[in-house]
């Protein structure tokens, strides 16, 4: 009596994979065309990528360049024509070439006594949230400074607030003109203990803590242990 035909696994896993590789071919057959367009189209995005970050890395060191040149006219007295460089520069790609030639055109703006120029791009700067938060907080720093007098005591405090924290970066600034704001509205025991928390903070300037330790005694505030024995 004849035996049926032995079906092994073997030759089902030959049998799947011709039927495996001729639904492949007839894949290729069908699409070759898509899928050749879409190879191209991905080697010619990625060379593209690829020139580009070369472009902007190449055009971020020539701003770099024209930023040192800029500083170095500056320094000699030759600032005619760094307003529109730097204005230029201002639009650059790369985001340190953009700050540092916002800030240096502030600078200079205040060199040629035009505040409100000054205060309008430190604001431009810590409006702009694409920047960094220290350069944005030294903007906001230097705006304040130079528009305090214009300001109300309730509005420097509150613009200040965040950074008006013992540790922030700019705690001796912001807590300084923060203390003069509360003693325009009165407040001077309060502003005594903010003169005394600076004068505290061992990451404030020295100077700075000098400073502070004398305004707070002057408000009724000790802060003379500050510095250490040596300075009692």
């Amino acid at each position: 009596m004849a035996q049926p035909p032995d079906i092994s696994e073997t030759f089902v896993r030959e049998v799947d994979e011709n039927i495996r590789r001729d639904r492949l071919r007839d894949f290729f057959k069908e699409h070759g065309g898509l899928i050749a367009a879409a190879v191209i189209l991905f080697l010619a995005a990625s060379g593209g990528f690829i020139w580009y970050q070369q472009h902007k890395q190449q055009r971020a060191e020539g701003h770099v360049e024209e930023l040192a040149q800029i500083y170095k006219d500056i320094g000699l007295g030759n600032t005619t024509k760094a307003p529109a460089q730097l204005n230029d520069l201002a639009q650059s790609s790369s985001e340190g070439v953009r700050a540092t030639a916002m800030f240096t055109r502030a600078a200079l703006a205040i060199q040629q006594s035009d505040t409100k120029l000054a205060v309008a791009t430190y604001k431009k700067i810590a409006d702009d949230s694409s920047f960094p938060q220290p350069y944005r907080d030294a903007a906001l720093i230097r705006q304040t400074a130079l528009e305090f007098d214009q300001l109300q005591p309730q509005q420097v405090i509150a613009r200040l607030e965040p950074l008006t924290k013992p540790g922030e970066p700019w705690f001796g600034s912001a807590g300084e003109m923060t203390a003069l704001a509360m003693i325009k509205q009165g407040k001077t025991k309060q502003a005594g203990q903010l003169f005394a928390s600076i004068a505290k903070d061992k990451s404030v300037p020295d100077t700075v803590r000098d400073r502070s330790i004398q305004i707070a005694g002057s408000l009724g505030a000790d802060a003379s242990a500050a510095l250490g024995p040596q300075a009692q």
